[in-house]
């Protein structure tokens, strides 16, 4: 009997749609060679949704991603809408926050055969692996904002609740992986770093003592991702502090069309989106990278259906992909989006799962 797994898309702007599309054909390639069904339904969001229905989320999308057993998100955002009333992002912003996606996790792994693609050297990054725990519902981003024609201000609020959930998943994932979590703040200047530091040497101490736990300022920690991103396994850490680490930890590998990220909660479904955003400059010119897209896919089948070996082969697929010398423009090559989608699709009824995957598995 074939299994059947309902799954909410929301192409978005931009190469959203494009990248959406990806997704979608290493899904439909991996429930071919596994006897699955994937039942998708598209919505609406960011300026896609303020075109199409005034508002960045609307109830419709809402309702879909509900009924869903997973979300897939393309991207938001672009120029169309800057200074509108309504902005794209708040729609994202909104579905996390209604989902109670408050963990956003972003694997950060090195390909052997594109070390020589990342700005740095190859004693700097070869073997880098780790993963980044952001808090994703708290913060400034979420705080009350006033403005007036002299000053504007954004609050940054932090629960102790907020900061212990996010917490027990960084230290249950470095348990399952090298044993080390590097948690990130700004003690020496932010009353809400010293409360995160404060919850997280406490947790510590109390049920992860196991585990090795360093705390580092973010203005090091920008530095160490340069300096010795070795060093790092899993780096936990809040939600602005986190957009901008991951942001510059995914050029490592290269490029940031590589990196896939999974917003997860307590239950129901979660959001898996690549990191790169819209990108409106190259939008409906078939030229950008499909694999962040696709190794979003991957931790998709991994975290929200639970399909391991399903999403090992999409990574082993991928990877063979790149062994094979399939490469973007944004790594040097000249296939477009999909040529490289149906490259890697091509490598998914072959490829074996690899050892070699990121594993990160937590209570």
């Amino acid at each position: 009997m074939t299994a059947t797994h309902a799954i909410t898309i929301l192409p978005g702007d931009g190469v959203g749609p494009e990248v959406a599309i990806a997704a979608r054909a290493a899904l439909d390639a991996i429930g071919e060679r596994f006897n699955r069904r994937f039942v998708y339904e598209t919505a609406l969001i960011g300026g896609a949704a303020i075109d199409a229905a005034g508002e960045s989320l609307p109830l419709a999308t809402i309702e879909a991603c509900r009924r869903a057993e997973a979300i897939f998100l393309g991207a938001v955002g672009g120029p169309k809408w800057e200074g509108g009333k309504v902005r794209p992002e708040q729609g994202l912003l909104g579905l996390r926050k209604t989902l109670g996606l408050f963990a956003n996790v972003r694997p950060m792994r090195i390909y052997d055969a594109l070390i020589t693609q990342s700005p740095l050297k190859r004693e700097y990054v070869e073997g880098v692996d780790f993963v980044m725990f952001r808090e994703l519902t708290g913060g400034s981003y979420f705080g009350a904002k006033q403005r007036d024609a002299e000053k504007a201000s954004d609050s940054c609020d932090y629960s102790v609740t907020e900061i212990e959930r996010i917490t027990h998943m960084a230290f249950a994932a470095a348990r399952a992986r090298r044993g080390k979590v590097t948690s990130v703040d700004k003690a020496n200047v932010l009353e809400t770093s010293r409360l995160w530091r404060e919850v997280v040497t406490r947790l510590h101490a109390e049920r992860y003592s196991d585990v090795k736990l360093e705390h580092a300022l973010v203005d090091s920690t920008a530095m160490q991702l340069i300096r010795n991103p070795r060093g790092f396994d899993v780096i936990l850490t809040e939600n602005m502090f986190g957009d901008i680490l991951s942001d510059e930890a995914s050029v490592l590998g290269g490029s940031i069309g590589m990196a896939p990220s999974a917003s997860l909660g307590a239950g129901g479904p979660g959001l898996y989106e690549p990191v790169h955003g819209s990108a409106p400059d190259i939008a409906g010119r078939d030229i950008c990278n499909p694999i962040g897209a696709i190794l979003s896919a991957a931790l998709m089948l991994r975290y929200g259906l639970k399909l391991e070996t399903e999403a090992a082969t999409i990574e082993a697929a991928v990877q063979a992909a790149i062994q094979q010398g399939a490469r973007t423009a944004d790594l040097g090559g000249e296939l477009g989006c999909r040529a490289m989608t149906a490259w890697i699709v091509e490598n998914i009824e072959r490829a074996e799962p690899t050892q070699q995957t990121v594993q990160m598995h937590w209570a």
